[in-house]
């Protein structure tokens, strides 16, 4: 029960810095305005960290990797630690890879919860207050989600609805991650529960 617990403390700690991270990733990489509520309070909760990153990792071809790399980090930090209180004596260093790798879906799961935040947010806007002050703000870091599928499918009467293939996209790929993640669990702790 305890250990239950801690997982879930440790999963929410992480999942909102990895939210942070990304979301400071995806602020930079959509070229959305920093200069709103929002993206204050995301540079104020990810600076003390994302400015020391950034004179190790420098940043590639305009993204922000030290807020990716990150939000990787904290993910394996968290998996790790899980994984090192559940497995007891058993514990190994043949477990790296697979929580590096367990670490990688967690991140790409919080970017696809991300981006249907996202996408929810602006179509709200969209529909009750265009012209509120977050508009721009959430229609900047949606347009990048929603451009492939304009080209594909035009307004009808009016109603844009390119937000359902992106919805689709991603209900697809939380589907594929968490199959990924149970297949990435099964082989990180099936060793550490066999007798030896």
């Amino acid at each position: 029960m305890l250990l239950q617990i801690l997982d879930l403390l440790l999963d929410a700690a992480a999942s909102f810095l990895g939210i942070a991270f990304l979301a400071r990733f995806a602020l930079q990489w959509a070229r959305a305005p920093f200069r709103n509520p929002i993206g204050q309070f995301v540079v104020a909760v990810t600076d003390w960290a994302v400015r020391p990153a950034r004179r190790v990792i420098p940043s590639a071809f305009g993204y922000d990797l030290p807020s990716l790399i990150l939000a990787w980090l904290v993910q394996g930090l968290r998996l790790g630690l899980v994984y090192g209180l559940t497995a007891g004596g058993h514990a190994s260093l043949t477990a790296f890879g697979p929580i590096a790798a367990l670490a990688v879906v967690e991140v790409a799961k919080l970017g696809c919860h991300l981006a249907f935040g996202v996408l929810l947010v602006s179509i709200i806007l969209s529909w009750v207050n265009p012209y509120a002050p977050m508009a721009p703000l959430f229609d900047a870091l949606a347009a990048p989600m929603l451009r492939p599928f304009r080209r594909i499918v035009p307004p009808l009467g009016g109603v844009d609805l390119s937000p359902l293939g992106a919805f689709l996209v991603i209900q697809v790929l939380l589907i594929v991650l968490g199959y990924a993640q149970a297949a990435l669990t099964r082989a990180l702790y099936m060793p550490a529960l066999m007798p030896f």
